[in-house]
Protein backbone atom coordinates (compact mmCIF):
# COMPACT_ATOMS: atom_id res chain seq x y z
CA UNK A 1 0.00 0.00 0.00
CA UNK A 2 1.60 3.39 -1.01
CA UNK A 3 1.12 6.25 1.83
CA UNK A 4 -0.68 9.44 1.21
CA UNK A 5 2.26 11.03 1.90
CA UNK A 6 3.92 10.05 -1.37
CA UNK A 7 1.65 10.51 -3.25
CA UNK A 8 0.04 13.83 -2.19
CA UNK A 9 4.36 14.60 -2.70
CA UNK A 10 3.85 13.42 -6.22
CA UNK A 11 0.92 15.63 -6.92
CA UNK A 12 2.86 18.28 -5.36
CA UNK A 13 6.12 18.05 -7.62
CA UNK A 14 3.90 17.46 -10.53
CA UNK A 15 1.52 20.52 -10.11
CA UNK A 16 4.74 22.62 -8.76
CA UNK A 17 6.72 21.34 -12.74
CA UNK A 18 3.38 22.07 -14.91
CA UNK A 19 2.30 25.11 -12.97
CA UNK A 20 5.31 26.80 -13.72
CA UNK A 21 6.03 26.22 -17.18
CA UNK A 22 3.27 28.51 -18.51
CA UNK A 23 5.34 31.40 -16.64
CA UNK A 24 8.68 30.41 -18.19
CA UNK A 25 7.12 29.83 -21.57
CA UNK A 26 6.13 33.52 -21.71
CA UNK A 27 9.99 34.18 -20.47
CA UNK A 28 10.93 32.15 -23.34
CA UNK A 29 8.46 34.34 -25.86
CA UNK A 30 9.23 37.45 -24.26
CA UNK A 31 13.17 36.83 -25.19
CA UNK A 32 11.83 36.12 -29.05
CA UNK A 33 11.45 32.49 -29.39
CA UNK A 34 8.94 31.55 -31.33
CA UNK A 35 5.78 29.33 -29.87
CA UNK A 36 6.76 25.98 -31.78
CA UNK A 37 10.29 26.52 -31.46
CA UNK A 38 10.22 26.12 -27.73
CA UNK A 39 7.89 23.47 -27.85
CA UNK A 40 10.44 21.81 -30.18
CA UNK A 41 13.55 22.28 -28.07
CA UNK A 42 11.57 21.74 -25.16
CA UNK A 43 10.98 18.37 -26.37
CA UNK A 44 14.13 17.75 -27.81
CA UNK A 45 15.93 18.80 -24.82
CA UNK A 46 13.65 16.37 -22.68
CA UNK A 47 14.06 13.27 -25.00
CA UNK A 48 17.95 13.64 -24.81
CA UNK A 49 17.49 14.13 -20.91
CA UNK A 50 15.40 10.89 -20.64
CA UNK A 51 17.94 8.80 -22.84
CA UNK A 52 20.38 9.83 -20.86
CA UNK A 53 18.95 9.05 -17.29
CA UNK A 54 18.33 5.64 -18.86
CA UNK A 55 21.21 4.72 -20.15
CA UNK A 56 23.26 6.24 -16.79
CA UNK A 57 21.09 3.74 -14.69
CA UNK A 58 22.62 1.29 -17.36
CA UNK A 59 18.73 -0.09 -17.06
CA UNK A 60 17.76 -2.12 -20.22
CA UNK A 61 14.24 -0.85 -21.82
CA UNK A 62 11.46 -3.15 -22.43
CA UNK A 63 9.80 -2.12 -25.48
CA UNK A 64 6.57 -4.47 -25.47
CA UNK A 65 3.69 -3.41 -27.82
CA UNK A 66 1.73 -1.50 -24.83
CA UNK A 67 4.52 0.62 -24.00
CA UNK A 68 5.05 1.68 -28.01
CA UNK A 69 1.23 2.04 -27.81
CA UNK A 70 0.64 4.01 -24.81
CA UNK A 71 4.07 6.14 -25.34
CA UNK A 72 3.23 7.17 -28.97
CA UNK A 73 -0.53 7.91 -27.86
CA UNK A 74 1.31 10.20 -25.03
CA UNK A 75 3.57 11.38 -27.64
CA UNK A 76 0.78 12.82 -29.38
CA UNK A 77 -1.80 13.66 -26.88
CA UNK A 78 0.18 14.79 -23.80
CA UNK A 79 3.40 16.24 -25.11
CA UNK A 80 2.84 17.47 -28.82
CA UNK A 81 -0.49 18.93 -29.13
CA UNK A 82 -0.37 20.62 -25.63
CA UNK A 83 3.19 21.72 -26.05
CA UNK A 84 2.79 23.96 -28.93
CA UNK A 85 -1.42 25.11 -27.97
CA UNK A 86 -0.03 25.95 -24.53
CA UNK A 87 2.50 28.07 -26.35
CA UNK A 88 0.50 29.83 -28.89
CA UNK A 89 -2.29 30.39 -25.86
CA UNK A 90 0.31 32.45 -24.24
CA UNK A 91 0.61 34.83 -27.09
CA UNK A 92 -2.61 36.03 -26.45
CA UNK A 93 -3.28 35.74 -22.22
CA UNK A 94 -1.32 35.66 -19.63
CA UNK A 95 0.35 32.27 -18.05
CA UNK A 96 -2.38 32.99 -14.39
CA UNK A 97 -5.32 33.17 -17.32
CA UNK A 98 -3.95 30.09 -19.30
CA UNK A 99 -3.28 28.08 -15.57
CA UNK A 100 -6.60 28.56 -14.39
CA UNK A 101 -8.17 26.86 -17.14
CA UNK A 102 -5.79 23.91 -16.99
CA UNK A 103 -8.75 23.25 -13.83
CA UNK A 104 -10.64 21.38 -17.62
CA UNK A 105 -8.10 18.83 -17.48
CA UNK A 106 -10.19 17.08 -13.93
CA UNK A 107 -13.23 17.77 -15.99
CA UNK A 108 -12.47 16.51 -19.28
CA UNK A 109 -10.85 13.64 -17.66
CA UNK A 110 -13.85 12.74 -15.34
CA UNK A 111 -15.68 12.72 -18.35
CA UNK A 112 -13.72 10.58 -20.86
CA UNK A 113 -13.25 7.55 -17.68
CA UNK A 114 -16.79 7.49 -17.39
CA UNK A 115 -17.21 6.07 -20.86
CA UNK A 116 -13.55 4.38 -20.93
CA UNK A 117 -12.69 3.07 -17.30
CA UNK A 118 -15.86 0.69 -16.03
CA UNK A 119 -14.32 1.07 -12.48
CA UNK A 120 -14.94 5.13 -12.74
CA UNK A 121 -18.09 6.23 -13.37
CA UNK A 122 -19.63 9.44 -13.16
CA UNK A 123 -21.62 10.12 -9.83
CA UNK A 124 -23.75 12.89 -8.32
CA UNK A 125 -21.76 14.59 -5.85
CA UNK A 126 -18.91 14.45 -8.99
CA UNK A 127 -21.55 15.60 -11.47
CA UNK A 128 -22.30 18.60 -8.28
CA UNK A 129 -18.31 19.58 -7.94
CA UNK A 130 -17.88 19.35 -11.76
CA UNK A 131 -20.71 21.54 -12.22
CA UNK A 132 -19.57 23.90 -10.04
CA UNK A 133 -16.16 24.41 -11.90
CA UNK A 134 -18.03 24.46 -14.94
CA UNK A 135 -19.64 27.55 -13.81
CA UNK A 136 -16.11 29.05 -12.88
CA UNK A 137 -14.50 28.45 -16.51
CA UNK A 138 -17.77 30.23 -17.77
CA UNK A 139 -17.09 33.41 -15.14
CA UNK A 140 -13.77 33.39 -16.21
CA UNK A 141 -14.85 33.86 -19.79
CA UNK A 142 -17.69 36.43 -19.81
CA UNK A 143 -15.42 38.45 -17.63
CA UNK A 144 -13.03 38.95 -20.53
CA UNK A 145 -10.08 38.83 -18.14
CA UNK A 146 -6.47 37.86 -19.74
CA UNK A 147 -3.73 38.60 -17.11
CA UNK A 148 -2.60 41.44 -19.89
CA UNK A 149 -5.09 43.89 -19.10
CA UNK A 150 -6.30 45.61 -22.45
CA UNK A 151 -3.73 43.46 -24.51
CA UNK A 152 -4.74 39.71 -24.37
CA UNK A 153 -7.57 37.92 -26.55
CA UNK A 154 -9.16 35.48 -24.13
CA UNK A 155 -11.31 33.92 -26.46
CA UNK A 156 -8.24 32.91 -28.50
CA UNK A 157 -6.44 32.15 -25.64
CA UNK A 158 -9.20 29.79 -23.93
CA UNK A 159 -9.98 28.19 -27.35
CA UNK A 160 -6.11 26.97 -28.38
CA UNK A 161 -5.58 26.14 -24.66
CA UNK A 162 -8.84 23.92 -24.36
CA UNK A 163 -7.91 21.88 -27.64
CA UNK A 164 -4.43 21.22 -25.58
CA UNK A 165 -6.10 20.58 -21.97
CA UNK A 166 -8.91 18.34 -24.12
CA UNK A 167 -5.62 16.73 -25.36
CA UNK A 168 -4.37 15.63 -22.55
CA UNK A 169 -7.53 13.96 -20.72
CA UNK A 170 -7.74 11.70 -23.83
CA UNK A 171 -4.02 10.49 -23.54
CA UNK A 172 -4.57 10.20 -19.35
CA UNK A 173 -7.37 8.05 -19.40
CA UNK A 174 -5.52 5.49 -22.09
CA UNK A 175 -2.48 5.52 -20.07
CA UNK A 176 -4.63 4.80 -16.99
CA UNK A 177 -6.60 2.27 -18.75
CA UNK A 178 -3.05 0.22 -19.36
CA UNK A 179 -1.75 0.86 -16.07
CA UNK A 180 0.76 -1.66 -14.70
CA UNK A 181 1.34 -3.15 -17.53
CA UNK A 182 4.59 -1.03 -18.50
CA UNK A 183 7.23 0.85 -16.51
CA UNK A 184 7.28 4.67 -16.55
CA UNK A 185 10.60 5.62 -17.36
CA UNK A 186 10.09 3.21 -20.84
CA UNK A 187 6.93 4.61 -21.60
CA UNK A 188 8.45 8.40 -21.13
CA UNK A 189 11.19 7.04 -23.93
CA UNK A 190 8.59 6.33 -26.54
CA UNK A 191 6.77 9.54 -25.68
CA UNK A 192 9.35 11.88 -25.28
CA UNK A 193 10.99 10.66 -28.21
CA UNK A 194 8.46 10.37 -30.77
CA UNK A 195 7.09 13.87 -29.31
CA UNK A 196 9.99 15.48 -29.92
CA UNK A 197 10.05 14.37 -33.61
CA UNK A 198 6.62 15.14 -34.27
CA UNK A 199 7.47 18.86 -32.69
CA UNK A 200 10.57 19.25 -35.18
CA UNK A 201 8.47 18.03 -38.11
CA UNK A 202 5.97 20.99 -37.02
CA UNK A 203 8.28 23.18 -35.88
CA UNK A 204 10.11 23.13 -39.37
CA UNK A 205 7.16 23.50 -41.59
CA UNK A 206 5.69 26.71 -39.60
CA UNK A 207 8.54 28.72 -38.55
CA UNK A 208 11.88 27.36 -39.67
CA UNK A 209 14.84 25.62 -37.67
CA UNK A 210 14.49 26.59 -34.31
CA UNK A 211 16.64 29.08 -32.88
CA UNK A 212 17.38 30.40 -29.23
CA UNK A 213 20.03 33.36 -29.15
CA UNK A 214 19.82 34.06 -25.45
CA UNK A 215 20.97 32.87 -22.45
CA UNK A 216 17.59 33.68 -20.34
CA UNK A 217 15.77 32.02 -23.15
CA UNK A 218 18.34 28.79 -23.14
CA UNK A 219 17.98 28.68 -19.30
CA UNK A 220 13.71 28.87 -19.40
CA UNK A 221 14.02 25.77 -22.06
CA UNK A 222 16.35 23.54 -20.09
CA UNK A 223 14.03 24.32 -17.37
CA UNK A 224 10.65 23.52 -18.60
CA UNK A 225 12.42 20.57 -20.17
CA UNK A 226 13.75 19.23 -17.10
CA UNK A 227 11.56 20.56 -14.13
CA UNK A 228 8.19 20.79 -16.21
CA UNK A 229 8.57 17.78 -18.76
CA UNK A 230 10.88 15.06 -17.54
CA UNK A 231 9.61 14.73 -13.78
CA UNK A 232 6.82 15.50 -13.95
CA UNK A 233 5.45 12.88 -16.60
CA UNK A 234 7.91 10.14 -14.34
CA UNK A 235 6.47 11.00 -11.10
CA UNK A 236 2.32 11.32 -12.97
CA UNK A 237 3.33 7.57 -14.53
CA UNK A 238 4.03 6.35 -10.96
CA UNK A 239 0.82 8.05 -9.73
CA UNK A 240 -1.58 6.41 -12.04
CA UNK A 241 -0.15 3.35 -10.57
CA UNK A 242 -1.85 4.23 -7.10
CA UNK A 243 -5.07 6.25 -7.80
CA UNK A 244 -7.90 6.24 -10.23
CA UNK A 245 -6.96 9.04 -13.09
CA UNK A 246 -9.72 11.30 -11.93
CA UNK A 247 -8.04 11.75 -8.53
CA UNK A 248 -4.69 11.67 -10.41
CA UNK A 249 -6.31 14.65 -12.53
CA UNK A 250 -6.24 16.67 -9.05
CA UNK A 251 -3.22 18.23 -10.54
CA UNK A 252 -4.83 20.30 -13.32
CA UNK A 253 -6.95 21.58 -10.42
CA UNK A 254 -3.02 22.59 -8.62
CA UNK A 255 -1.68 24.29 -11.70
CA UNK A 256 -3.84 27.40 -11.38
CA UNK A 257 -2.69 28.25 -8.61
CA UNK A 258 1.20 27.84 -8.94
CA UNK A 259 0.37 29.33 -12.51
CA UNK A 260 -1.29 32.27 -10.86
CA UNK A 261 1.02 33.18 -7.68
CA UNK A 262 4.44 32.34 -9.89
CA UNK A 263 2.54 34.57 -12.84
CA UNK A 264 1.66 37.34 -10.36
CA UNK A 265 4.92 37.62 -8.70
CA UNK A 266 7.46 36.75 -11.21
CA UNK A 267 6.12 38.55 -14.27
CA UNK A 268 3.98 41.07 -12.58
CA UNK A 269 0.57 39.96 -14.17
CA UNK A 270 -2.23 41.56 -12.81
CA UNK A 271 -4.60 39.69 -10.30
CA UNK A 272 -7.85 40.86 -12.16
CA UNK A 273 -11.28 40.45 -10.44
CA UNK A 274 -12.51 37.65 -13.46
CA UNK A 275 -9.39 35.22 -12.47
CA UNK A 276 -9.93 35.79 -8.65
CA UNK A 277 -13.94 34.76 -8.87
CA UNK A 278 -13.72 32.26 -11.92
CA UNK A 279 -10.94 30.64 -10.01
CA UNK A 280 -12.27 30.37 -6.70
CA UNK A 281 -15.44 28.50 -8.36
CA UNK A 282 -13.08 26.05 -9.93
CA UNK A 283 -11.37 24.79 -6.70
CA UNK A 284 -14.42 24.99 -5.02
CA UNK A 285 -15.48 22.43 -7.49
CA UNK A 286 -12.17 20.67 -7.25
CA UNK A 287 -13.03 20.39 -3.45
CA UNK A 288 -16.50 18.69 -4.09
CA UNK A 289 -14.55 16.36 -6.44
CA UNK A 290 -11.79 15.39 -4.37
CA UNK A 291 -14.00 14.58 -1.40
CA UNK A 292 -16.44 12.37 -3.33
CA UNK A 293 -13.38 10.57 -4.84
CA UNK A 294 -12.10 9.78 -1.67
CA UNK A 295 -14.95 8.36 -0.14
CA UNK A 296 -15.72 6.42 -3.06
CA UNK A 297 -11.94 4.78 -3.28
CA UNK A 298 -9.33 5.31 -0.19
CA UNK A 299 -6.50 7.50 -1.32
CA UNK A 300 -3.22 5.22 -1.19
CA UNK A 301 -5.71 2.51 -2.34
CA UNK A 302 -7.10 3.10 -5.36
CA UNK A 303 -6.30 1.08 -8.67
CA UNK A 304 -3.13 -0.05 -7.36
CA UNK A 305 -1.76 -2.75 -9.52
CA UNK A 306 -0.35 -6.28 -7.95
CA UNK A 307 2.81 -5.51 -9.82
CA UNK A 308 3.56 -2.06 -8.80
CA UNK A 309 7.17 -0.46 -10.00
CA UNK A 310 9.06 1.52 -8.58
CA UNK A 311 9.13 5.24 -9.76
CA UNK A 312 12.26 4.51 -12.12
CA UNK A 313 10.92 1.41 -13.48
CA UNK A 314 13.67 -1.06 -12.12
Amino acid sequence: MTSPRRIWLAVAVSSLGWGTSGVMTRVALDEQIRPYAIAAVRAGLAAVLIVVWAWARRRRPSFDGVTWRVGLVMGVSNLAIPLVAGNVALQYAGAGFVGVLAALIGLFTAALAHVMLPDEPMRLGKVGGLTIALVGVVVLFLSGDSGLGEGGRPLVAGTVAIFGYLSIAVGSVYAKKHAGRYAPIDVSLVQFVAGAIMVLVATIAVEGAPRVSTVLGGTALVYMALMSTVIPFLVYYWLLRHVTVVYAAIIGYLVPLVAVVVGIVALGEELQPGIVVGGALILAGVVVTDRVEQRIVPQGQAAESPAVTPLNGD
